[in-house]
């Protein structure tokens, strides 16, 4: 079957929108699961919070096979009320320092509610021409109140979580701009992958769902992993780009086609699960690129969990992530969509063996 695309954009639109920073990840969940639901037959729950949808197989003793997304954005958490009503944070994720002041955030409230925010900056009347970039600590976010009383009547408090106030559109045919592309990318596609494969039999037990925290060191990762314990995992995660100024060596490029991540700081992928994936590619027509990373993503924890776990990354490049805004490039959504669809459909036995001891 297809999805149709304006279908695709308005998950798309309301996942990223959606408020979620690591360790907030409740409002995500509900959504995929209200997805999910009709497209699985049970879900199964770690303690941390990472969830996923299982599509059972008709064959005896069937094999495991994973697809993990993490749920999580990078944001912030408030850690002080000033007496004239201005909030303190400190981030949850990496983020640089100097990209915030002067942007809208949004604070979710201890009554549900999201109240938005702008991060105070120096205006150059003001500057002396020493201020230099600020730490993250120094920042302060005015919500528009007159004192830290206001602050805790409208239902803030210490611990309450921040994420970046940026609505999806759309700038061009192919691009479009949001916040959490990183890694609402995951989530859609795991959606979008049940759907495709809704009346198709396979012959493994299907596991698809999103880990928690994954923003903040890869916490939520090996809970899912010990839970499923997968023959085989594919991560759906999102990468940073590296190609304002054109391609730049194995960076990501906007447009490319979906990244095939041979190397990060947290994991190498395997010869033969690189060839394996290079061949489905090419029987497919699907464009790709190649990938270098010197961070990570939930795979670092996976392959290493129980006796190993064979695990690649079929991920998107995006410029600009971890900040307010991304801008992505939908062709290359669409071909990491039919590379994970091709690469489940075409796994058997006899090759979850080849990738798990060759």
């Amino acid at each position: 079957m297809n999805i149709d695309k304006a279908k695709t954009l308005t998950r798309m639109k309301t996942l990223t929108e959606l408020h979620g920073v690591a360790g907030f990840e409740d409002k995500v969940k509900a959504y995929l699961k209200s997805e999910m639901k009709p497209l699985v037959d049970t879900f199964v729950y770690n303690r941390m919070g990472g969830f996923y949808g299982v599509k059972r197989s008709k064959a005896k003793n069937p094999k495991r096979i994973m697809v993990a997304a993490h749920m999580d954005e990078i944001g912030f958490m408030v850690t002080h009320i000033t007496q004239n009503g201005m909030l303190q944070f400190t981030n949850l994720g990496g983020v640089a320092t100097d990209i915030w002041q002067g942007q809208r955030l949004k604070v979710q409230s201890r009554k549900g509610e999201e109240i938005v925010g702008i991060v105070a900056n120096i205006p150059k009347h003001f500057r002396t021409g020493n201020e230099g970039a600020p730490k993250i600590e120094d920042l302060l976010l005015d919500i528009g109140a007159e004192n830290a009383e206001e602050v805790r009547q409208r239902g803030i408090e210490i611990g309450d979580s921040i994420a970046p106030d940026t609505p999806f559109i759309q700038l061009s045919e192919h691009r479009f701009a949001s916040k959490a592309w990183d890694n609402r990318y995951g989530c859609l596609i795991g959606i979008e992958l049940l759907e495709l494969l809704k009346d198709v039999e396979l012959d493994f037990d299907l596991y698809v769902g999103a880990n928690v925290q994954e923003e903040v060191g890869l916490r939520g990762a090996r809970a899912s992993a010990e839970l499923i314990d997968p023959d085989v995992a594919l991560v759906v995660d999102c990468s940073p780009a590296n190609d304002m100024k054109g391609k730049q060596n194995l960076s990501g490029e906007l447009g490319g086609g979906t990244l095939i991540r041979i190397k990060d700081g947290t994991m190498l992928l395997k010869p033969t699960f690189r060839d394996y994936l290079l061949n489905i590619a090419e029987k497919n027509d699907i464009n790709y690129q190649y990938y270098i990373s010197p961070g990570g993503t939930d795979g670092g924890e996976i392959h290493k969990a129980k006796i190993g776990i064979p695990t690649a990354v079929i991920g998107v490049c995006a410029r600009y992530i971890h900040s307010t805004n991304a801008v992505f490039d939908m062709r290359d959504y669409t071909a990491a969509r039919d590379l994970l669809k091709y690469s489940i459909t075409n796994l058997n036995e006899s090759k979850i063996e080849a990738l798990q001891y060759h």
